[in-house]
């Protein structure tokens, strides 16, 4: 018996029309164990996240570029937090003592978690903790992208590869990026609800919303590649579909992501004009200097980007294979597939020389800063692609090896890492304790500041012409100053504070204009003869009270809109 043929733009057809069933569908069935489900993956994905911070049991903490400045923000939290302070905005500490409002413009999300880990493990282990943790939530985060689509395995194998992908490795070694670690695990949840927003509709816009909100208050580049991420997919996604509307939801989610995170994003924006944050795009971090295997007047720089550079071209590599080999999806999956596809080509071309036109001109693009932290989205679709390509152990197996191979090189061959032991951690606390604060950060500074000229053995208060006067230090906490000056005559008091519009100054009940020094950028006080009480406080401005009441209202309009459709079922 002959069987007929049957015309390859019918199998077309309904490989097309598999595609536009729900996503449910496509699900792979859930194991009969239950519970136990997601012990495996979790096992897995912990166990090679363990595997990446074992050298920390032996070598100490790997001190990137931003190691200190994470370490000393959160034990400077933990400080403020036992002063009952539970949102900082003020670090009392930083530039030596005379502080910066660096808590207004470093999301929360990374501080805060620190700032936990410190308050019950030992410093030293609290990084270690961290990336555990980081690694181990981006692998879940993928596992469960993953699953949609591959078998139970498969999707392990992905998981675990998201959470030691070869940029990974970078941040935790040579970075300390840990804010941008922890903004990888809301990359593989991006993706997913964007291919579920044209099958959920309205109800994907709040999911992806609440990913927009957690990309601002854990990382801002991480943020801005977020939303132009969104729109990429948004786009493709509509043009695969032929359905507009996704588009819609896509601008819906990024609103209701900046409404509910307004309390950090609205004084972030405001702000800014109060500090000298141009030094954000200071020669050597601007998007100019960071193309990969760009070099400029810089050794130091040159090094590290050879070093990241080596491993793109690495990764990139072994992606281009994967999408060549992984092709049969474009015809099972397309919407997975083509949308993997355009995002990875996107990542890689934002990290190129010739695109350049698009970071000076695109909204805010410039602020991502380094061109190659685009390899944070591009993990999402290796990880994926290679674990659709490489369907045998052998060839994953090989991948990992070229992996390995790419670390191993840059490791001994370009740039090693640089350690920091547990004395070094020892004498940050030691700072922190005695007052004398630690290094801060340029583009924090308040305008008319000038961190180069900061004197770290300077009083608290000093009067410039009154030698005889008496000075007495009350209270000297981190949002709250008190001091008491008996002076012969009038003069101006010089504190061990950079002078920035949120403090509030009193001398003997009444407010008084403070004033900025001409060196450093000092509050300068005037006080008369007498007894001055002088009081200063870090208050709450129009752009934080505005920030704070949009987030509240944004969250209570959501617990409404989730809450109504219960009610209205319960007693219909």
């Amino acid at each position: 018996m002959r069987i007929p043929a049957v015309p390859l733009r019918n199998i077309q057809l309904n490989l097309s029309t598999l595609d536009r069933t729900p996503l449910a569908r496509h699900e792979a069935p859930v194991n009969s164990d239950g519970g136990t489900v997601w012990f495996r993956p979790l096992l897995a994905v912990a166990a090679v996240a363990f595997a990446v911070v074992t050298p920390l049991f032996f070598l100490g903490n790997p001190s990137g570029h931003d190691f200190e400045f994470h370490m000393n923000s959160w034990m400077e939290v933990l400080g403020q937090w036992k002063h009952g302070i539970v949102y900082p905005r003020w670090a009392a500490l930083a530039q030596y003592g005379y502080g910066e409002p660096r808590f207004i413009f470093y999301p929360p999300a990374s501080w805060i978690l620190g700032t936990a880990l410190g308050s019950f493990l030992p410093w030293k282990a609290v990084p270690g903790a961290y990336v555990w943790l980081g690694l181990t939530l981006s692998g879940c985060s993928m596992f469960v992208l993953a699953r949609r689509w591959l078998d139970r395995r498969d999707a392990i194998f992905a998981a675990a590869l998201y959470a030691v992908n070869p940029y990974y490795i970078l941040i935790v070694y040579w970075r300390s990026a840990f804010a941008e670690l922890l903004a990888g695990a809301l990359l593989p949840l991006l993706l997913l609800y964007v291919l579920r927003s044209e099958d959920e509709g309205r109800k994907a816009v709040l999911p992806l919303g609440l990913i927009v909100a957690a990309a601002w208050l854990t990382n801002l580049p991480a943020a801005v590649m977020v939303t132009y991420s969104l729109a990429l997919l948004a786009v493709a996604a509509a043009m695969i579909r032929r359905s507009p509307r996704i588009l819609f939801y896509g601008a819906a989610a990024v609103l209701l992501g900046a409404a509910l995170a307004a309390f950090y994003v609205v004084p972030a924006a405001y702000e800014k004009r109060w500090v000298n944050i141009a030094e954000v795009l200071a020669l050597g971090v601007r998007p100019q200097d960071n193309f990969l295997f760009t070099m400029i007047a810089d050794a130091d720089h040159n090094r590290f980007n050879r070093l990241i550079s080596d491993l793109a071209a690495a990764e990139i590599g072994v992606l281009a294979v994967a999408v060549f080999f992984s092709r049969p999806w474009r015809h099972q999956q397309p919407r997975v597939w083509w949308m993997l596809t355009a995002w990875a080509y996107a990542t890689v071309l934002l990290m190129l020389p010739f695109t350049f036109f698009l970071w000076e001109h695109l909204l805010d693009l410039r602020f991502v800063q380094l061109p190659w932290r685009w390899l944070l989205c591009l993990n999402v679709a290796f990880a994926l692609l290679v674990t659709m390509a490489c369907r045998r152990w052998g060839g994953r197996a090989l991948v990992c090896l070229i992996m390995l191979a790419a670390l191993v090189f840059v490791w001994h061959r370009v740039l090693p890492p640089w350690w920091d032991n547990a004395a070094e951690i020892s004498r940050m606390i030691s700072r922190q304790r005695s007052g004398a604060g630690y290094e801060g950060t340029d583009e924090y500074v308040p305008v008319g500041g000038d961190a180069y000229d900061v004197k770290p053995e300077a009083p608290l208060a000093t009067l410039d012409n009154d030698a005889s006067a008496r000075i007495a230090v009350q209270r000297w906490d981190p949002e709250s100053r008190l001091l008491f000056a008996e002076v012969h005559q009038p003069g101006k008091l010089t504190m061990r504070l950079f002078n920035y519009p949120a403090w509030q100054v009193e001398v003997n009940g009444h407010v008084v204009d403070a004033e900025t020094s001409d060196d450093a950028g000092q509050m300068v006080i005037p006080v008369q003869a007498g007894g001055n009480q002088v009081r200063i406080t870090f208050v709450r401005t129009w752009d934080r009270t505005a920030g704070g009441g949009i987030s509240i209202l944004t969250l209570g309009l959501v617990v409404i809109g989730a809450v109504l459709p219960l009610v209205r079922r319960r007693y219909r």
